[in-house]
């Protein structure tokens, strides 16, 4: 009798092993955002980019469609720190308007176009005007990782020259413009805009944020230990700026918490 229900409890077990190996394992990633979620994060970069400085009346921030890799969201042109739900409109990767908006698209959007054209691993993309990176691409000081939050920053920051594009008044208003600045961005996180500011690249929402903020303070920090080290600076070198990327989470948080009340 205990011979059978030893047998009868390894039977048992085995079966359960079996069952338990055939079921498949529910993935622990967690889900995508749905569009709305999207949308509503997006009208939140655009106030987190203004109230912490990298944006002010102009510059502006996209995010890949979650639906759709080819589309994107953005704003209609205005102030990003007054973006509203109603203000995101979606475009295709050529920057057509696929959702009806009542005012002016940015004349600007196929510096977003182009680099999500070029770049099917970028999720998110911010042109902005940071003062403190324009004497970057003015000069022939290239942008290097000085703090470890500005990591990307080791894999080179490039410059692009519109007038070699063919521009004329500065500003990105063509698709040819736009494919000539994901070119000079290429694989790397940011470009500098000579005499104008930087584009900036991720593969978050939250990532270019961060990405943006920290490339014009590390900026500011370069030039500000340039002028104390008369010229000699220790920077992160290539292993150290690879050994320590951020997800800014924790940014992101604390500079939601930061945006004053709305109605």
């Amino acid at each position: 009798m205990n011979m059978t229900i030893r047998l009868t409890r390894v039977l048992q077990i085995v079966a359960a092993t079996f069952v338990a190996a055939t079921v498949p394992v529910l993935s622990q990633t967690p889900a995508a955002p749905t569009r709305q979620v999207l949308v509503t994060e997006l009208v939140v970069a655009n106030h987190i980019l203004a109230n912490e400085g990298v944006l002010d009346g102009y510059g502006h921030v996209s995010v890949r469609s979650p639906t759709d890799p080819n589309r994107y969201l953005l704003a209609r042109a205005g102030a990003p720190g007054l973006v509203t739900v109603a203000d995101i409109t979606e475009y295709d990767l050529d920057s057509r308007p696929m959702t009806a908006s009542a005012g002016a698209g940015y004349s600007e959007r196929f510096i977003h176009g182009e680099i999500y054209k070029a770049r099917p691993d970028v999720m998110a993309v911010v042109h902005c005007h940071c003062p403190e990176v324009i004497p970057f691409g003015a000069t022939t000081v290239p942008m290097r990782p000085l703090y470890h939050m500005g990591y990307f920053i080791g894999e080179g920051v490039p410059v692009f020259e519109i007038r070699k594009a063919g521009g004329t008044d500065m500003l990105v208003r063509t698709p040819e413009l736009g494919r000539a600045l994901a070119q000079s961005l290429g694989e790397k996180s940011a470009v500098l805009m000579r005499g104008h500011g930087a584009a900036v690249a991720a593969t978050s929402l939250h990532l270019v944020v961060g990405k943006a903020y920290y490339l014009n303070l590390n900026a500011r920090l370069q030039m500000q230990a340039l002028q104390l080290g008369g010229g000699k600076v220790t920077y992160l070198d290539p292993g150290e700026a690879k050994n320590s990327p951020q997800d800014y989470e924790r940014s992101w948080d604390f500079w939601k918490a930061r945006l004053p009340p709305r109605k």
